[in-house]
């Protein structure tokens, strides 16, 4: 059974739906279509809530406004969306177009630090020879460095009202990183191909950077310059312990 204060919760969304949209004061057709989207929601959340399913009858504890009721028949895709994604929008004072393009840009990078985080432990797992030591527990520093990163992204993204990852799917269509499945791989072309990789990662970074300035966003840019300074750290490890004689 719903608890009481979600019963009220209920009925205040039923009446903002009935009353504040209907009413003489205002009505669906002049409504805007995130008022629209909001009345629907209303009505969902409260039909879910009470589990009152004969709401939508004629016949029911209280009639639907039938404008209102018609409106959610002929949602388009885009309205569908919006309902679905409304109780995902954290309020943020970033117009939306910075919110999705900023959210776009940290998700990309996010995708690409899952991948070079994988990468670089399947490198921790399988290298070998006589540097084995070094190389290994060099390769799970930089990787426990990558993976404490992709927490952080991720709530950024979520901070500014945009969503995130939700698969290894959704990381394999986004990841610009190329993935390594070669049995074998000489400790040199680890170092060498890991090296390129975090090199990449800091320009894309630095783009992401330059579009937080565009839009004014000061937090992700100052996380931005943490990031980009660790990966050029691990390029510089990288670039050392690859290094044979004088080259």
């Amino acid at each position: 059974m719903p608890r009481d204060a979600d019963f009220r919760e209920a009925l205040h969304a039923r009446d903002y739906a009935r009353v504040g949209l209907s009413g003489e004061a205002r009505t669906i057709e002049g409504a805007t279509n995130e008022e629209k989207v909001v009345a629907v929601a209303s009505l969902v959340y409260y039909l879910e809530v009470t589990k009152n399913t004969a709401a939508l009858s004629d016949h029911g504890a209280w009639k639907v406004n039938r404008v209102i009721w018609k409106e959610m028949q002929a949602m388009n895709s885009s309205d569908a969306k919006s309902l679905k994604t409304a109780a995902l929008r954290t309020p943020t004072n970033l117009t939306a177009d910075a919110a999705r393009d900023i959210s776009g840009a940290l998700t990309a990078l996010l995708a690409d630090l899952f991948a070079l985080y994988i990468k670089t432990k399947n490198f921790h797992w399988h290298v070998s020879g006589p540097h084995f030591r070094d190389y290994h527990l060099l390769l799970d520093e930089q990787g426990e460095q990558i993976f404490a990163t992709t927490d952080a992204i991720a709530e950024r993204v979520r901070k500014i009202g945009g969503t995130t990852l939700r698969s290894i799917g959704h990381i394999g269509r986004l990841q610009r990183v190329l993935d390594n499945d070669a049995y074998y791989v000489t400790p040199m072309d680890m170092l060498a191909e890991l090296r390129d990789d975090n090199n990449q990662l800091t320009a894309h970074m630095r783009e992401a950077h330059s579009l937080c300035d565009e839009h004014n966003d000061v937090a992700s840019a100052s996380l931005l310059e943490n990031w980009i300074d660790e990966a050029e750290r691990r390029v510089w490890f990288l670039f050392e312990a690859s290094r044979t004689g004088d080259r």
